[in-house]
């Protein structure tokens, strides 16, 4: 008989078990990380809910706007190539990137593309400037320009910039949610939000958000292992019970109830009608530039904040605050720009919805190739993926919004004003203008601005007088009529 110890067999949710897990873990460095097969698998679910309303929104606003001709976009086919745009960069950021990223069509950019491109041209005219503004942040990759702005932020503005968008995302969390909302401009107030729908908490849709609030933070508390995903679970059968005994006006968006047909035929019909250079002729090269530069501002540092702050709350950057492999992320994220001009989907960005999974604990690329088969599968069950009502997916935002928080506000150094000040702008303008661009851009004039004035030019990187300048010069294209 044998007297040695047995051997120790992994456990089920370790990478390692077995050898396609190995080889799995060695890929993705999962056990390196600190993560586990199960949290990246738990926060790939995790994100994929805080942010398949996009699925729902972005056809929305696209097939809403008429293009100079008056035509309009296929909703249907949007909500494909919505879908499948997303499952193919976010994938992409997964095995390429190896970050806890997705990726979807960037809210606020499709804005600017339905509401200031395509009434000007047409939609593959409008498109194809997306593409371009794609190629134009690959180009900035491969020159290392990209890289060279965002290690040019000093260590403090980055902080604030996580601190903005966890703020941002909280901000997300309680009016998709319903539990503060905008007030009518009819109310002729400057006050721009309130409790409620009507300065109260009412409804069943509330509770539901207040429920999944009140038990995801329980949870964190007791350091419950995927805290965040059982919210999300409990509080959509929840909501499915309540849709089913009682009258509910509105749930927003998405309503809480078992489709009657939860197969969905996607239609591809969208993918591939762009016209590169159409829109030039339509708008001149001046405007046409313009507008490239209005969609690649935008998809910049949207996506260079989300980086930033996803990478500093997984705990991936390095002593220096930098990013490991950050070209490839970078890459991918300016490949994802043009993919979703080329579907006709709207330029597709890094979200911030991401936290949501590294909060669950992903920390590597796997969560990705989770999150992205979802979004492959919701091609075909639509009606299934957007059954969760933002009641239910909204609390995860208000949990990781706190845990960014509490992670980076004690590494600014507040008693150096002229880097202090500009972290305060930063994180506040983030969620009160609604936009980590103009957050970031209005941190970034600040900070170059108070160290000239407090006489410490030499300490203010070049790229940041650069960036600076080009955000200045944003700010003022209204006022020297060049929108």
């Amino acid at each position: 008989m044998s007297t040695s110890a047995p051997a120790k067999v992994p456990a089920p949710d370790q990478p390692g078990g077995a050898p396609v897990f190995g080889a799995l873990d060695r890929y993705f460095k999962i056990s390196e990380r600190g993560s586990t097969l199960a949290r990246e698998v738990r926060g790939g679910f995790a994100t994929f809910f805080a942010m398949a309303y996009i699925i729902v929104l972005n056809p929305i606003i696209l097939s809403s706007a008429k293009d100079m001709y008056g035509h309009q976009l296929d909703h249907g086919q949007l909500v494909t190539a919505t879908a499948v745009t997303a499952a193919f960069t976010t994938l992409l950021m997964g095995v390429i990137g190896n970050v806890p990223i997705a990726l979807a069509a960037g809210l606020g950019v499709n804005s600017v593309v339905a509401l200031q491109l395509a009434p000007r041209m047409s939609w593959p005219d409008a498109m194809g400037m997306v593409v371009l503004a794609g190629f134009v942040v690959m180009l900035l990759v491969a020159t290392g320009l990209r890289e060279r702005v965002m290690n040019a932020v000093p260590h403090g503005l980055r902080k604030s910039i996580s601190i903005g968008i966890g703020l941002f995302i909280m901000l997300i969390g309680l009016v998709d949610s319903g539990f503060v909302s905008r007030i009518p401009d009819a109310a002729h107030t400057t006050v721009p939000l309130q409790l409620g729908g009507d300065g109260h908490l009412d409804g069943w849709p509330v509770l539901v958000f207040v429920l999944g609030a009140l038990l995801t933070l329980v949870l964190l508390v007791r350091k419950v292992s995927g805290a965040i995903l059982i919210s999300i679970v409990s509080m959509t059968v929840l909501a499915l019970i309540i849709n089913a005994v009682a009258t509910v006006p509105s749930w927003g968006l998405t309503t809480p109830k078992w489709p009657g047909n939860p197969v969905a035929t996607p239609d591809f019909g969208l993918l591939g009608k762009v016209s590169l250079f159409g829109g030039f002729d339509k708008v001149g090269v001046l405007t046409g530039v313009l507008f490239v530069f209005t969609v690649l501002l935008s998809c910049f540092f949207d996506a260079m904040g989300t980086i930033m702050g996803v990478g500093d709350e997984a705990r991936l950057t390095d002593a220096q605050g930098q990013l490991p492999g950050i070209n490839k992320v970078l890459f991918v994220d300016g490949i994802a720009v043009a993919a979703g001009g080329a579907s006709s989907s709207s330029a597709t960005t890094c979200f911030v919805e991401s936290t949501a999974g590294v909060g669950e604990g992903a920390r590597t690329g796997f969560a990705n190739l989770v999150t992205g088969a979802l979004f492959a599968l919701a091609l075909f069950l639509t009606p299934v993926a957007t059954m969760v009502p933002s009641q239910a997916a909204t609390p995860a935002l208000l949990a990781v919004g706190f845990l960014i928080l509490a992670g980076s506000v004690k590494e600014i150094d507040w008693s150096d004003y002229t880097i202090a000040i500009p972290a305060f702008v930063t994180m506040l303008m983030m969620p009160f203008t609604y936009s980590i661009t103009n957050g970031i851009g209005m941190g970034f004039i600040t900070f170059v601005v108070l160290r000239l004035a407090a006489g410490r030019a030499r300490e203010i990187p070049v790229p940041m007088y650069v960036v600076s300048a080009v955000f200045a010069f944003y700010y003022l294209m209204p006022a020297l009529g060049l929108t």
